[in-house]
């Protein structure tokens, strides 16, 4: 581990609820009516100054959108009135801006709050600021670029690298998948581009960290991620929003290309309010001997359905899933993975933790896919849940398909209560219920934390122990 890693585990530490749950009080250059409609559509691909291809793209997807129904196989989502959405808000003042100091003070602020600028200065190789539906800062170390990697926001690579761009788009998760890969194809915003070229080992981390401030809004950006072969990076997600008493709405997306022997680890550490809805579609497609890893943390959201997906169309191939999911007090937190084995001696390992309570509902569900042609494989899927109460629920939803008889598939599931003995213990040692309570999730958690970059696991552990203490 670096030696000055344990300095930098105070970037964090400031971090309240009054932050995440705050609002700025902003001036608006534009902003689309409420609802979705051709109009709004045609109004966010003027604002990029887009490309035919991809207005025709947008047209399309909200087609596809128009005519598929809504979910009705994973948690509620009837509270939801798309028709009062606001699909894109560009703050006044914002430009992609190379230095801090040109971001607008207020939205500057919100994010010096939150960490970002001095992570970037610490322990960052580049970083991505993304603000309502505008990307407002983005920066690379000059000798990665000087290397050909490519990290820009994606309204600016659209113009930049527009064939490298339009080749890998809503390819990996087309239009058609399902309804809200639709709507986020018609109305997608911001988001980031990176390309790292064949050989080249990124070594510190990208972030980027993207900030709902609009109320009734949503934020829909978009995530493409290169890895040519033999090449390595790190990128890390980290996103909230404020809390109003409406509903909001993320739908975002993630495509990952990982080349022949390159690895790929994606983190990610989602906040969101209890007013959001959190609809994310994250996929992977991975070659011959390359390896992708998430890592994954999903707390706040009213309502969240996430599940990472590989796919392993390379022989040798591997995905590793690692994620944690927290319920609190009117929240569902419906979270899992899906692997899908194509090639040959394919590898996968699925580990997930959750947490529920004050009557949070978390629900693992899960897919491993191993087709016929994929001889060989192995896959491992662990689901661990704790209740913090009587009241809360945790259920297992897995789907396990096999192909082929030449493979081999370990599943295990299981459900606890903090044993009252231990609490008994601690408080006997001079420890209140709440520090108890949060030591004891610590030690459940460590698998997955110990994962994160130091400074990481310092916020995800402070996170936690807002959601202990809240409601």
């Amino acid at each position: 581990m670096p030696s000055n890693q344990t300095t930098n585990a105070h970037i964090f530490e400031g971090l309240s609820r009054e932050i995440f749950d705050g609002r700025d009080d902003i001036a608006y250059a534009a902003v689309s009516a409420a609802g979705i409609d051709e109009a709004v559509v045609r109004q966010i691909s003027k604002n990029g100054n887009e490309p035919k291809w991809m207005l025709e793209l947008r047209l399309r997807s909200l087609k596809i959108f128009e005519s598929k129904p809504m979910p009705e196989w994973g948690p509620d989502l009837s509270g939801l009135d798309l028709r009062g959405i606001f699909y894109f808000a560009k703050p006044a003042g914002a430009t992609d801006a190379k230095s801090w100091d040109d971001v607008p003070e207020t939205i500057k602020n919100t994010f010096e709050k939150l960490g970002i600028p001095e992570a970037e200065r610490q322990m960052l190789a580049g970083v991505g600021a993304q603000y309502d539906s505008e990307v407002v800062y983005h920066k690379l170390k000059e000798e990665l670029v000087e290397q050909g990697v490519i990290f820009e926001d994606m309204s600016v690579a659209i113009h930049r690298h527009e064939e490298l761009l339009r080749k890998h788009f809503m390819k990996a998760v087309p239009a058609s998948d399902h309804k809200f890969a639709a709507l986020h194809g018609a109305v997608w915003s911001g988001g980031t581009f990176l390309y790292v070229p064949k050989g080249v080992k990124i070594a510190e981390p990208l972030q980027a960290y993207f900030r709902m401030n609009a109320k009734s809004g949503g934020q829909f950006e978009h995530t493409i991620i290169v890895l040519e072969d033999e090449s390595e990076a790190h990128y890390i997600e980290g996103c909230s929003a404020p809390k109003y008493g409406t509903s909001s709405l993320h739908a975002g997306c993630v495509e990952i290309y990982v080349g022949s022997s390159a690895k790929m680890r994606y983190s990610s550490v989602e906040n969101w309010s209890i007013d959001t809805y959190n609809l994310n579609t994250k996929r992977a497609i991975v070659q011959e001997g390359g390896f992708v890893e998430w890592i994954g943390g999903n707390l706040g959201s009213g309502v969240t359905m996430l599940y990472p997906c590989s796919v392993l169309v390379g022989d040798d191939s591997k995905a590793r899933h690692i994620g944690v999911a927290f319920a609190n007090a009117g929240q569902v937190a419906d979270t899992g993975a899906k692997v899908i084995h194509i090639g040959e001696r394919t590898t996968s390992e699925v580990i997930s933790k959750s947490l529920s309570k004050a009557g949070g509902v978390s629900n693992y569900r899960g897919l491993v896919d191993i087709k016929p042609c994929a001889k060989g494989a192995v896959s491992q899927v662990t689901c661990d849940g704790l209740l913090l109460d009587g009241r809360s629920r945790s259920d297992t939803t897995p789907d396990i398909r096999v192909g082929t008889p030449d493979a081999l598939v370990a599943q295990e599931a299981s459900v606890g209560k903090i044993s009252e003995e231990t609490l008994a213990y601690l408080e006997s040692r001079g420890m209140d219920e709440t520090s108890a309570k949060q030591m004891i999730v610590n030690g459940f958690l460590a698998p997955i934390v110990s994962e994160l970059p130091l400074e990481y696991a310092v916020e995800m552990n402070i996170l936690i122990g807002m959601e202990l203490e809240s409601r």
